[in-house]
């Protein structure tokens, strides 16, 4: 037994199994073990295409008892995604709610795997939730931003976080600036209603003049056959 009472071998299997992730990761995954605690690994998931959580940055942690890779370890998701609870056991037939179900052979692959295909899905389950497809999409509008709030995550994922970090900046600078143009376009449309007034006034001022020569010719030529017509014998 190693110091706190973590068995060698789940030390020496879960460093095995770090090794593999780095070597083959599993897609749209990322995990890594806490520095101070081997046994409390974190993990991100990115949305997959095609799904209501494209896009979306999904952070957890599993918790492996001292024993594993005997006993199968405790799953948590930890961003508000619309498909878990936060910061709550999930119930799963990998996760240590089936004990009974478990194979020592899987391995953190294995898990986070299983945990994918499980997110994708809509079945229920012992810490799920029920929301609808927009929901979702705007919990993983979200995502991004809850998660570089989180020291643990910042930590791990680092690069991961940079990149976010860049993303949110792009956006948020393509956002001003489509405002700014907006702002600009206001102007030039009041101008160019404005002128459209204008001409339309001016328009109607003249068919109104042209009306009244009309009428005061129409008036003239009956005044004038009046004339003629009092003027004969």
């Amino acid at each position: 037994m190693a110091p706190g009472g973590v068995s060698v071998t789940a030390i020496a299997r879960l460093k095995k199994d770090y090794q593999r992730l780095l070597k083959d990761p599993v897609p749209y995954v990322l995990a890594s073990p806490l520095h101070s605690n081997i046994l409390e690994w974190h993990y991100v998931v990115r949305g997959a295409p095609g799904t209501p959580y494209e896009g979306g940055v999904y952070h957890g942690k599993l918790v492996f008892p001292s024993d594993f890779p005997f006993k199968p370890p405790a799953i948590y998701m930890l961003t508000p995604s619309g498909r878990f609870q936060t910061n709550t056991r999930l119930c799963l037939s990998i996760s240590d709610y089936h004990p009974d179900t478990w194979n020592p052979a899987w391995t953190v692959s294995t898990i986070l795997t299983g945990l994918l295909s499980f997110m994708n899905e809509n079945s229920p389950t012992l810490g799920s939730i029920q929301s609808t497809d927009a929901e979702k999409r705007a919990f993983c509008r979200r995502s991004r931003d809850f998660n570089l709030r989180d020291k643990v995550f910042c930590e791990l994922f680092s690069e991961l976080a940079e990149e976010l970090r860049q993303e949110l900046a792009i956006e948020a600078a393509a956002e001003a600036e489509s405002a700014a143009s907006q702002t600009e376009e206001e102007p030039k449309n009041r101008s160019n209603n404005g002128d459209l007034v204008e001409h339309s006034i001016t328009y109607n001022l003249l068919v109104l003049a042209g009306v009244v020569a009309l009428a005061f010719a129409v008036r003239y030529v009956i005044l004038a056959a009046q004339g003629v017509d009092s003027a004969s014998p």
